[in-house]
């Protein structure tokens, strides 16, 4: 077993392990990212990227890569009323600044534009194939992660900091004893795709409910991204009855694609996510920070979660950048990172908890198929009122801008 030392060992190149390398290695931090995967290719992970991140784009001089990656823009949302019609509830179009939209872009493609820029600073270190397996300790203190390679190889890879942002289910953060706080979320999604014909609606974001059963349809240009969404616990009972039934409830979601729902050709098409809302009272141990999925997990609610894990990677990155280079970073320096993210993320998950009762939870439960009508009555007597939702959605609470040290002109 071979024992490295680098000054910061991010586990997880997910978008908050990677811009913290990022921003870090252009602090000039010696920063090591580690993907258990060999590449970022994998389907239905979160990817909508909002206004304060495709701004936080602009600061690191890469909106113009961004713009080059294929996505697709919502400027609005929308939900069914009883009436058969809908009613705009977003309107991102109100938005201050040049990006009044959500971009639906792959997760891979935007990972793989910020390996490459992460790849132009001599102090950033990707390392593919590797998983950070457990925390190395002494004295009390997290000093950096055993890992293991694709190929079996283990070793230990030291640091003064080690920074947890391997997910919801973080390896790192049970390994450190620390613990989130579950809150009950009333539904689970399932993920899969259905071909998309030139004619078929072109909205970015197009939402149905039925019955107990509620679908969004992300256009992905050349295919929709479908996500079904129904009561917490059915996966089982979903894959008991088979393809056929799934089929059915897809169809009578969005009637104009029951031609292709055939192209679910088993259940093992359709990706399951066990939704949960958590949150870790404390997000940090000696030597050891947790951010993003790994400190809070989010529900779909909003779509919120790589904004916010982006969120927590570019405070880390502006209040550790000066106790990294001087390799010294104390329990109060990672107490000032969630600090400054506490608000903002507690914020955030009771709108999403408010979202559950008030919506989610009687939809699935059968007694409600659309919003309570007093919004939908406000929403459309008074349609300045849609900003809120869009602000609250696309910029948030506490928006983070990239530090100094980080910004660069934009480059092609």
């Amino acid at each position: 077993m071979t024992t490295e030392q680098t000054t910061c060992v991010v586990a997880g190149g997910g978008p908050a392990g990677m811009v913290l390398g990022l921003l870090l290695a252009r602090a000039g931090v010696d920063v090591t990212v580690l993907e258990k995967h060999g590449d970022f290719l994998r389907d239905f992970r979160g990817d909508t990227v909002h206004p304060s991140t495709l701004r936080l784009l602009d600061d690191l001089g890469l909106g113009e890569r961004f713009a080059r990656l294929p996505y697709t823009k919502v400027d609005r949302i929308e939900f069914p009323t009883p009436d058969g019609g809908s009613v705009m509830t977003g309107d991102f179009r109100r938005l201050p600044g040049r990006h009044r939209y959500i971009a639906m872009v792959p997760q891979w493609d935007l990972l793989d534009m910020l390996a490459v820029a992460g790849k132009e600073e001599s102090t950033f270190h990707l390392r593919m194939n590797t998983e950070a397996t457990g925390i190395v300790t002494e004295h009390g203190r997290v000093v950096g992660v055993h890992y293991r390679t694709a190929d079996g190889q283990t070793g230990e890879l030291r640091a003064d900091l080690t920074v947890a942002a391997d997910g919801r289910w973080s390896n790192l953060r049970a390994a450190a004893g620390l613990h989130p706080l579950e809150y009950p979320v009333p539904l689970d999604t399932w993920w899969l795709r259905l071909p998309r014909d030139p004619g078929d609606f072109d909205a970015g974001l197009n939402a149905r409910i039925v019955g107990d059963q509620v679908a969004l349809a992300i256009n992905r240009t050349e295919y929709f991204q479908i996500a079904y969404m129904a009561r917490k616990g059915l996966d089982a009972e979903l894959r008991t009855a088979g393809v056929e039934s799934f089929r059915a409830k897809i169809a009578a979601l969005f009637p104009e694609l029951a031609d292709v729902v055939d192209h679910i050709t088993t259940m093992d098409d359709v990706h399951f996510l066990d939704v949960r809302l958590n949150r870790l009272p404390k997000w940090h141990v000696d030597g050891l920070l947790c951010i993003g999925d790994a400190a809070h997990a989010m529900s779909p609610a909003g779509g919120v979660g790589i904004n916010l894990a982006v969120q927590d990677a570019v405070a880390a990155a502006r209040l550790l950048a000066g106790p990294l280079l001087r390799h010294k970073v104390r329990r109060a320096d990672l107490a000032r990172v969630q600090r400054r993210r506490w608000v903002a993320t507690v914020l955030i998950q009771a709108l999403q908890r408010l979202l559950h009762r008030a919506l989610f939870t009687p939809v699935v439960n059968g007694t409600r198929s659309t919003l309570p009508s007093a919004p939908i009555v406000a929403l459309r007597r008074f349609p300045a009122l849609r900003f809120v939702p869009a602000y609250l959605i696309g910029i948030g609470f506490r928006p983070e801008r990239a530090p100094k040290f980080a910004r660069r002109p934009a480059t092609g």
